[in-house]
């Protein structure tokens, strides 16, 4: 499993996904919350950690076993989901 450098605190787990190619891979899986408080602890504004988190972790695609990054379910945000 690949692992992000400096964002073991933000680290919730592991998952197994189901690659096309009918295969498993086990990914790290961590929490954008949890990343953003780390990075307002550094000294930057909600603004430029979910910028930085944008570009520079869930941007970075490394291979089938790319970490995970989840956020926190916010019923103001907006977000809509469909039924299965």
């Amino acid at each position: 499993m690949i692992k992000f450098d400096g964002l073991d605190d933000a680290l919730v787990g592991m998952s197994e996904v189901w690659l096309t190619t009918g295969a498993k891979v086990l990914r790290t899986v961590y929490s954008g919350n949890k990343m953003v408080e780390l990075f307002k602890a550094q000294g930057m504004t909600d603004e430029e950690a979910m910028e930085w988190i944008s570009f520079n972790v869930e941007g970075a695609y490394v291979g089938e076993a790319t970490p995970i990054v989840f956020w926190d379910y916010d019923p103001e945000c907006g977000w809509e989901f469909e039924g299965a």
